[in-house]
């Protein structure tokens, strides 16, 4: 079981669009809730994130045939600061 997620902005599952705004999950507001949220546990939103993927890989591979899915670059590159 993963830990609530902020915001209004969250997963239709097993779909993983934006419940809101209908954008692939985590949409914009979603990244800045779960920033703001996370902004002193990086490490734990990492482990969040990399818990959601593989909650949203199965689940996507599943609708579409059983054709793999990979959500790296959606769920983890963004939380990384530059440079």
């Amino acid at each position: 079981m993963t830990a609530p997620l902020p915001g209004r902005h969250t997963p239709l599952r097993p779909t993983w669009l934006c419940r809101v705004d209908a954008h692939p999950w985590p949409c914009g507001e979603a990244k800045l809730a779960l920033l703001d949220v996370y902004a002193d546990d990086r490490p734990g939103l990492m482990n969040l994130l990399s818990t959601l993927k593989e909650q949203a890989e199965e689940h996507l591979t599943t609708l579409d045939s059983g054709r793999a899915t990979d959500l790296t670059s959606r769920f983890l590159t963004w939380p990384h600061p530059p440079g």
